[in-house]
């Protein structure tokens, strides 16, 4: 599980209650059951006729994409490559066979396949970058669930407070109960700008910056097989595949650097 997401929201949802308790007020007026399915069932009614069917029955693919998304470090993935290219500089490309088949990188997996079957360059490069969009491009349109959803909230939010007013004004024969009546109408204007800004936006965002390092490492195991492909040395390479990184994610040790002393020593 990534714990910074669930951190995050509560976090979040904790200060605000904090921030409301310190103030004086209590948790229990905090709880309103009309406002919540004022707010949150209008929000996912609004949602669903939004959506179609085959992105709405993905929600729970794309809730495990935000928050038990696997991070794999670039530097890993680098190395990796770095193997994959000496076993074809030492062995040949058909070595790559066996090696590849111990790890369950399929995009990996199918690149270099492509490159054992001989495929050209120009036609690989094509391939990897129709694959790279077209997983972006479905990634984010089931994420853009979340980002309807934030939208939505507050406005619903907004409907229950004047629904809670309306009711409010038809009863203004009882003045001793309107201050804390019309407390209870906002309470639906908290819920759906609170939900809005501190879960299912958040969501979106992290589920944008999961994709974003899924589509480094995509368009870094692309250029190091194509690489692969070329013949490259290991040295090349591997500043290649750096120039992707940002200098903070760059993790060096002398173990690499002899790896790759001896592997231009083989040229």
């Amino acid at each position: 599980m990534d714990f910074t997401t669930v951190l995050g929201i509560l976090i979040g949802v904790i200060s605000l209650v904090l921030g409301f308790v310190l103030e004086g007020g209590t948790v229990g007026s905090l709880i309103q059951l009309t406002a919540a399915i004022i707010v949150f069932g209008g929000t996912i009614g609004a949602v669903v006729l939004s959506s179609p069917f085959n992105k709405l029955k993905k929600i729970p693919f794309i809730l495990k994409y935000a928050f038990f998304k696997k991070k794999v470090d670039p530097n890993d993935t680098i190395e990796q490559l770095i193997t994959l290219s000496n076993i074809s500089r030492r062995e040949g490309l058909l070595a790559l066979e066996d090696v590849i088949q111990e790890g369950d990188n399929e995009f990996l997996k199918e690149g270099v396949q492509m490159i054992i079957d001989g495929a050209e360059a120009d036609m690989i490069q094509d391939i990897f970058s129709r694959k790279i969009e077209q997983y972006e491009e479905k990634v984010t349109s089931i994420g853009k669930i979340f980002e309807l959803a934030g939208g939505f909230a507050p406005t619903m939010g907004i409907i229950g407070t004047v629904m809670g007013l309306v009711h409010i004004l038809g009863q203004l024969d009882s003045p001793q109960t309107l201050g804390p009546s019309i407390a209870i109408a906002f309470i639906a204007t908290l819920y759906g700008v609170a939900s809005a800004n501190v879960i299912y936006l958040p969501i979106f965002n992290k589920i944008k910056a999961n994709l974003e390092e899924e589509v480094l490492l995509m368009e870094l195991q692309a250029e190091g097989l194509l690489s692969i492909q070329y013949g490259e040395n290991s040295a090349i390479l591997r500043s290649k595949l750096i120039a992707f990184l940002d200098g903070n994610d760059v993790r060096s040790t002398g173990k690499q650097e002899m790896a790759e002393s001896g592997s231009g020593s083989d040229e």
